[in-house]
């Protein structure tokens, strides 16, 4: 039953996160990627806050969200 409740709670931190990055995205020019983390389950990082992601991070990254400002007009 620990597993099931383990399973329950990183479920719930990724849709926390895709949320958030989801509402981020609306309003950056950056992406907005979802990490794993071992002890906060899943969080969202803004990639405008980094040069480039290191590499410890860009390995733990499970989905992004693409930024949806344009800088055309």
């Amino acid at each position: 039953m620990a597993t099931l409740a383990q399973f329950d709670t990183n479920s719930n931190s990724y849709f926390e996160a895709l949320a958030i990055a989801e509402r981020r995205a609306l309003h950056s020019f950056f992406d907005q990627h979802i990490v794993e983390d071992d002890d906060l389950g899943y969080f969202a990082l803004d990639e405008g806050d980094y040069n480039a992601l290191p590499a410890h991070m860009a390995d733990r990254v499970v989905h992004t969200v693409q930024g949806a400002m344009l800088d055309e007009f």
